[in-house]
């Protein structure tokens, strides 16, 4: 009986940290994916600066 008892707690006690872990898992790719947003909103801009500058080069070097 009171081994039932001990693998019952460790079943439970894996349980619950398994749920932490996939917990923070979640919680961390949540969080980067509101970075990876909030970076890619900064970044617009600038690329299409660098896309247009890009452009009038090509532009240049092809007309003599």
């Amino acid at each position: 009986m009171l081994l039932l008892v001990v693998w019952t707690a460790v079943v439970v006690l894996a349980a619950v940290v398994v749920g932490a872990v996939v917990h923070g898992t979640v919680g961390a790719l949540r969080r980067l994916d509101r970075e990876v947003r909030g970076f890619q909103a900064e970044l617009r801009p600038v690329l299409a600066e660098v896309q247009a500058a890009a452009a009038r080069a090509a532009d240049t070097r092809s007309s003599p």
